[in-house]
């Protein structure tokens, strides 16, 4: 008995020291999170939007990550996108709204930056684009299509039972009707409307200005910069560079980008989209139910 007591110490105090080091790896990783650290560097947060915008979720995240990270002095936003669902593009610029009472947000403009993706890019700080980027096209789309010949030609027949009127609208087995198209219409006008006024507002154009731009059409970088949609000639490291100067970085500027997601066990045992939906809890940005037309 009296020989198990140094091997049960042993044991009771090797435990204490690993719960202590846990413990304290915690707290460490949660101060160099949010950039409390004394010894983390000031750099320039980075957030790329690339192709469809069909989600907000993971850029409204990185956004609020960096704008509560102290070490984080700036944000730039490389958008290189063809546009996307209303929704989410909305959602995206809110935020970046949001994020600039805070920080600096320095939008850099890539291959394309074209509707949806300039509806986001239009509340930054600053906006940069490469004379050859196309960016613009402020407009608002929906495309249909129409089958009823291909599947009477297959002899299939497809019947729709509903409660409501409109509730099939769109329906791609038979004609649009006029009803339809002029609810589809107002539907498109509004949201255009949306548009027009959020790009006047955060770019500090005349609305009857920006009006007379809105009809979707495409323009170079160097285009949008005559008419005042773009402010700088540019590419990513021009637009770094400003945004450290702006977050009152001195000598060179250094970026960072939002960690990629690890591996997860949770993930690996329920799946991605059950993982996705329990840590959408924790963060109060539902993603829309019905996404509008396409900003394309």
């Amino acid at each position: 008995m009296e020989k198990r007591r140094p091997v049960l110490s042993s044991c009771l105090l090797t435990l204490l020291v690993l719960v202590f080091l846990v413990g304290l790896s915690l707290i460490t990783f949660t101060w160099w999170e949010k950039g409390s650290l004394w010894f983390a560097k000031d750099k320039v947060g980075v957030i790329e939007i690339k192709g469809l915008i069909t989600k907000s979720l993971p850029v409204l995240k990185n956004l609020r990550q960096f704008a509560e990270a102290d070490h984080i002095k700036a944000i730039v936003v490389r958008i290189d996108s063809p546009g996307g669902a209303v929704g989410p593009s909305q959602e995206i610029m809110r935020e970046i709204e949001r994020t600039r009472k805070k920080k600096k947000v320095v939008a850099s403009l890539g291959t394309v930056a074209a509707s949806g993706g300039y509806y986001v890019a239009c509340a930054a700080d600053v906006i940069f684009a490469n004379p050859g980027t196309a960016t613009g096209s402020i407009g608002v789309i929906i495309k249909l299509v129409n089958v009823e010949n291909l599947v009477k030609k297959l002899g299939v027949d497809f019947y729709s039972i509903q409660a409501g009127e409109l509730k099939d609208l769109g329906s791609p087995f038979r004609p649009i009707t006029p009803k339809e198209r002029a609810v589809l219409q107002s539907l498109l006008d509004s949201i255009h409307q949306q548009f027009i006024a959020d790009v006047a507002r955060n770019r500090k154009l005349p609305l009857e200005k920006v009006k007379k731009l809105a009809d979707g059409r495409i323009f170079t970088g160097q285009k949008a910069k005559e008419l005042g949609l773009v402010d700088e000639m540019g590419n990513f490291q021009d637009a770094v560079e400003k945004a450290g100067r702006l977050g009152g970085i001195k000598g060179k500027v250094e970026t960072v980008f939002p960690e990629k997601k690890r591996f997860s066990l949770l993930s690996f045992i329920l799946g991605r989209e059950v993982e996705e939906s329990l840590a959408s809890l924790a963060f109060p940005y539902p993603e829309p139910a019905f996404l509008p037309p396409w900003f394309r």
